[in-house]
């Protein structure tokens, strides 16, 4: 649930990026930082660390201290659900969608019964220039892989403090 303060908030981040001039790209080289991430702070779906801030500080000078501290505060991530309407996000979806379960076996093939993760993640957009000389898009998903555990109820610590003397 988006609340007016966080769509006032976005527009307001927006509007400083704007006044930068900078791409997400340029911010991105400018703070460490991927730049999707970057986006995803300037959207409040990621949460601006105090080490950072004065990086994006730099990097976007309008950045008043109230934006600052609104980025630094845990964000509700969420999305509106009519963003899959949208032409890239629903190619996205579609490209996830359609190579899944081709994704899914390699990665049980290289790595055994398990996901990547979306928590311990890294994303990027780059654009390079194919072998016909036309423009591409490369999306880099880099999640790190959670094995499935086994679930031994040894190793179940509720089970283990209810069965306590």
């Amino acid at each position: 649930m988006e609340t007016v303060d966080k769509v006032s908030v976005v527009r307001r981040l927006a509007e400083a990026k704007e006044k930068s001039g900078k791409s997400y790209t340029e911010i991105a080289a400018e703070t460490g930082l991927t730049n999707v991430y970057v986006a995803q702070l300037l959207r409040r779906q990621a949460q601006l660390k105090p080490d950072t801030a004065p990086k994006l500080r730099k990097a976007i000078p309008t950045l008043s201290d109230e934006l600052v501290n609104s980025m630094m505060a845990p964000p509700f991530r969420s999305y509106h659900p009519d963003i899959i309407q949208e032409p890239a996000v629903y190619r996205l979806n579609e490209a996830v969608m359609h190579f899944g379960e081709s994704i899914k076996e390699i990665i049980n093939e290289e790595f055994g019964d398990g996901i990547m993760s979306a928590i311990d993640f890294y994303c990027s957009v780059d654009k390079i220039h194919g072998v016909d000389g036309k423009d591409r898009v490369v999306v880099t998903f880099d999640g790190k892989y959670l094995p499935y555990s086994e679930q031994r109820s040894e190793h179940m610590t509720s089970k283990l403090k209810r069965e306590a003397p």
